[in-house]
C-alpha cells in the first residue's frame, strides 16, 4: 500500500510541477505580448508626434506664402 501511496504522491507532484511550469510560461509569454505592445504603442505616438510636426510646418509656410502674397497685392496697390 506504501508502494502505491508514494507512486499517487509522485504523480500529483509531478502534475503540480507541470501545471506551474505552463503557468510560468503563459505568464511570461503575456509580460513579453504586453511590452512589444507597449513599444508598438511608443512608436505609433512617435510617429504621430513626427507627423503632427510635418503637418504644422506645412502649414505655417502656407500661411507664410498667403501673408506673403496679401502683402504683395496690398503693395502693389500702392
Amino acid at each position: 500500500m506504501t508502494d502505491l501511496s508514494q507512486m499517487m504522491y509522485s504523480m500529483e507532484h509531478t502534475l503540480r510541477v507541470q501545471n506551474q511550469a505552463r503557468a510560468e510560461r503563459r505568464a511570461e509569454k503575456a509580460e513579453k505580448e504586453k511590452r512589444e505592445f507597449q513599444e508598438k504603442l511608443m512608436r505609433t505616438a512617435a510617429s504621430r508626434m513626427e507627423l503632427e510636426g510635418l503637418a504644422s510646418r506645412v502649414k505655417g509656410s502656407q500661411d507664410a506664402v498667403q501673408r506673403d502674397q496679401l502683402i504683395g497685392m496690398m503693395m502693389a496697390g500702392f
